[in-house]
């Protein structure tokens, strides 16, 4: 068997410290019970409404019914599926998530939803990151776009916009699930998410794809309209929605197209409309028309323009491979939209394939960079192209003084120190003494600046989020350090009179004494008498003690009522 830190040893150092490592002795015996009911009673509400691969892929994904899944055992049968999974408490950065998606690893949430938010929680919980999102896995179409995705979202442009939903819905759910929380902070928490989703901000790239991520793999249907089923995860594994979305009347059903990203969505309620797509290969063609306009993809003026825009920390690609991350504050560009010139402020890291140039991190590159865009005049090719000697023969050659008039007008002169070459190409000229200035003599560089460092290159071939060797430059410092606080069960009494009922369960047994127990202890939750409940109506030897518990349910009201005339309905009973 392959362990937790097996799997965690073999991801990338920037990613490992947000993977946590579950302790499955930290499940109380009503943790399981919340598991048990909320699977059996999906499977039971779910039959008609779920796409069928959903209750393949329970079986075949290592998803049971009766008790929480460990880790490890999740993994055997994902990694059949070339798929692994790790542990993470609660929301994790958008782009940290998406890079697990990308590298086939599912993240799943160590935490289970509490006893109080059983029919729904804002939070991500172990059933629905691995009873929502595995299943699905066991399609190979499916898990191609889901893996696209991920890449595709990891290299998405954010603003600090994202970061703020982010860091107050993960607040928000982790406020809820607290049992120390008053009234009033999950009110400001829930103000704040509100204010924030309401605010006039244009939104990003990563936020466009957030949202068709939400309305496929999260709240998606699959066939048509007027004949759909469930595939989304957030539906799957809540059974408020689960059973609330195919009423036509109240949440509306819209064909997919790339439209979707024009709609956003509210977490903390559920959703008015849904969109339904025709199959796998659809939700592929929707996700690879929207990744083709991406920055990421498109390159040039209106992708570095758009970077700037957003104030985040990118990673501009040179079409000699140079790769160049910081936060980028000037893009110049001449008469007909061409990008000539960009500049980065603050610490920038100089990379190529994703590994970061010795010396050429975000210390020596603390206070930016900055280089020309485009083709030298009498030089028909790019300039990375050319090989030492044909740069010689063009009065381009270490330890000269030399003089670079590009086409834009942007003019670098300078003392060549150094070529730095990759793959038979050269990305990096390094000057001393060096100026540069643009068509209008503006001043884009000063000798008394230092040692210059001019990217080789003619054209911007990316500008995607995050920095390119996330090793060196992470782009999130650290993990949240507020956590989810788990709630624990209520009383000695009761977690052993779970424990009591599940061997109960298991072993096939009756013991009147135990049922008898939970009847007459006030202190007793819903749950516990529900389970007490199906031993007593599956022996069928207890009706006087079946009657008396069906009785004690039907007086619960709120949520658990919701719930236990689901529950009272899948074993047959009337409340």
């Amino acid at each position: 068997m392959i362990s937790q830190q097996d799997v965690i040893n073999g991801l990338p150092a920037h990613l490992q410290p947000f993977i946590a490592i579950q302790d499955y002795d930290q499940y109380s015996p009503r943790d399981h019970a919340i598991w048990r009911f909320l699977l059996h009673q999906l499977k039971f509400s779910l039959t008609n409404n779920a796409h069928p691969t959903y209750f393949e892929g329970l079986e075949k994904t290592g998803i049971g019914l009766e008790s929480i899944p460990k880790i490890e055992d999740i993994n055997i049968k994902l990694n059949q599926l070339g798929w692994q999974a790790v542990a993470v408490d609660g929301f994790l950065p958008p782009a940290v998530f998406m890079e697990f998606q990308a590298r086939k690893v599912l993240a799943i949430a160590l935490n289970i939803r509490s006893f109080e938010h059983m029919l729904y929680t804002p939070a991500p919980d172990i059933i629905h990151e691995s009873a929502g999102h595995a299943p699905f896995l066991v399609d190979i179409d499916y898990a191609e776009f889901l893996q696209r995705f991920g890449e595709l979202g990891m290299q998405a442009v954010s603003n600090q916009h994202d970061l703020d939903i982010y860091e107050a819905v993960r607040q928000l759910s982790i406020v809820k699930e607290s049992s120390s929380s008053s009234k009033d902070e999950i009110d400001a928490a829930q103000q704040l998410v509100k204010e924030l989703q309401n605010k006039k901000v244009a939104p990003s790239e990563a936020n466009l794809l957030a949202r068709l991520h939400w309305w496929t793999v999260e709240y998606g249907l699959v066939g048509d309209t007027a004949d759909y089923a469930i595939y989304g995860a957030g539906l799957l594994s809540s059974l408020s929605e689960s059973q609330g979305c195919v009423d036509d009347k109240a949440v509306k059903k819209l064909p997919l197209t790339l439209n979707a990203v024009r709609t956003s969505y509210d977490i903390t309620q559920p959703q008015p409309q849904l969109f339904v797509t025709e199959s796998c290969r659809h939700l592929s063609q929707v996700l690879a028309e929207y990744g083709r306009h991406m920055c990421c993809q498109r390159g040039g003026a209106s992708a570095l323009e758009e970077a700037l825009a957003c104030g985040s920390l990118n990673t501009i690609t040179y079409n000699c491979g140079l790769q160049a991350s910081g936060r980028i504050n000037r893009v110049l560009n001449d008469a007909v939209g061409n990008a000539i010139y960009v500049n980065t402020d603050g610490p920038t890291q100089l990379a190529y394939q994703n590994t970061e140039l010795v010396g050429h991190g975000i210390d020596y590159h603390s206070h930016g960079f900055g280089s020309p865009i485009g083709k030298l005049r009498t030089m028909e090719r790019c300039l990375s192209a050319y090989t030492v000697d044909e740069l010689k023969r063009h009065g381009i050659e270490i330890g000269t003084t030399v003089v670079l008039n590009f086409l834009s007008g942007v003019t670098v002169t300078g003392e060549l120190t150094q070529i730095l070459r990759r793959d038979q190409k050269n990305i990096l000229f390094t000057f001393e003494d060096c100026s540069v200035t643009d068509v209008d003599e503006h001043v884009l560089f000063d000798p008394s600046w230092g040692t210059y460092d001019m990217a080789v290159g003619d054209s911007i071939t990316s500008v995607a989020g995050g920095s390119a060797d996330q090793l060196t430059y992470p782009m999130y410092e650290a993990p949240s350090q507020n956590v989810t606080v788990k709630k624990s069960c209520d009383g000695q009494t009761q977690f052993e009179l779970y424990n009591k009922i599940r061997l109960m369960r298991e072993q096939e047994y009756d013991q009147v004494d135990i049922l008898n127990r939970i009847v007459n202890d006030h202190n007793c939750d819903w749950l516990l008498r529900f389970e007490a409940l199906e031993i007593a109506q599956k022996n069928n030897t207890n009706s006087d003690i079946a009657h008396k518990l069906i009785g004690q349910l039907c007086e619960e009201t709120g949520d658990a009522k919701t719930l236990i005339t689901g529950g009272l309905q899948r074993l047959g009973l009337r409340a």
